[in-house]
């Protein structure tokens, strides 16, 4: 038997049904893997709602888990049967049971168990990506990260001070301030201060170099407002709606630089994929991140898990147990 979380029709979170589903067969190319744990990310939520298509419908979504290979297609040679295995990227995640392409799988390493692994595949490759490559943070930046209490934005948090950043985190409650501080934020600032004016004092006139925000409409031109000329806009969620701009705002604010990456591309290379989970699996295991799964719920109850993420109610990561 398998049961998985499905959507037949776009809205909100009680579009999701949990529903028996055919237990899948590994196709040429993918592995069946019964999962452990399963990732909560706020991409779920736009496949939920419509503003990312589904490629058919009814669609099960989710985008990242962690378990037990127990079957491999034609052609399958890096990962066998019985290896603990995670993924991010691959559409599907809301199951008990599922085949994934077996490119998408890397294998967790001693150390790291299930839940921990389905926590940080999506979130902590994307931070990977942001620090690493999209802007590579060096020792001696000043960065500001925006829902830094969430789980991107708690593990850059980490992340860049463990690099040597000073970094300010953008939060909406004391609480969430006291969170982030102890995860090493030099400056916690609330969304309800004037935040470029609050850049503007802790850099003593400076302003950034670069700023990490996964909010989207609300916070774009608050950014590019804390940006210092041809400072990099990194805008990397739509969690308020999608951004909408004249570009020539990007002149007159100091010949700017945007973009809006994802990891899909930046892993969409096999070797990229498993570069980079290396990297994140390194850095949990040395201690200098720690991922923080602070909510666990049933996956036959992720509507739940869905109206807490939406309201902001979560902090750290959430993880979905089938």
């Amino acid at each position: 038997m398998n049961h998985a979380i499905r959507v037949h029709e776009y809205g909100g979170p009680e579009k999701l049904v949990w529903e028996e589903v055919p237990r899948p067969h590994p196709k040429p190319g993918e592995a069946l893997v019964r999962q452990a744990a399963i990732g909560l990310n706020y991409i779920d939520v736009y496949f939920r709602t419509g503003l990312y298509k589904a490629p058919s419908m009814p669609v099960t979504i989710g985008m990242e888990g962690a378990g037990t290979v127990e079957a491999v297609g034609d052609g399958v040679t890096d990962i066998a049967v019985g290896d603990r295995v995670a993924y991010a990227g691959a559409l599907g995640a809301y199951a008990e049971a599922r085949a994934v392409p077996a490119e998408k799988l890397v294998k967790i390493p001693e150390g790291i168990d299930f839940t921990q692994a389905a926590a940080m595949m999506l979130q902590g490759m994307t931070a990977q990506f942001l620090i690493k490559r999209t802007y590579p943070v060096k020792a001696g930046d000043t960065i500001l990260v925006h829902a830094a209490a969430g789980g991107v934005g708690s593990i850059l948090v980490q992340w860049a001070k463990h690099l040597g950043a000073t970094v300010l985190g953008v939060v909406s409650t004391q609480e969430k301030a006291a969170l982030i501080k102890s995860l090493g934020a030099d400056h916690a600032i609330l969304t309800s201060e004037n935040i470029p004016a609050r850049v503007k004092e802790i850099t003593s006139g400076a302003m950034l170099p670069v700023v990490y925000d996964s909010v989207g409409k609300d916070t774009f031109l608050t950014s590019l407002d804390c940006l210092r000329p041809l400072g990099l806009m990194i805008s990397f969620g739509n969690a308020s709606g999608p951004v909408t701009t004249d570009l020539g705002v990007l002149a007159a604010k100091g010949s700017l630089y945007v973009t809006r990456p994802t990891l899909n591309t930046y892993t969409a290379k096999r070797e990229d994929l498993v570069a980079s989970a290396a990297d994140l699996f390194a850095v949990v295991k040395s201690g200098a991140v720690k991922i923080a799964i602070n909510q666990k719920v049933p996956l036959k109850d992720a509507a739940q898990a869905h109206i807490a993420l939406e309201s902001r109610k979560t902090t750290g990561s959430t993880v979905l147990l089938p």
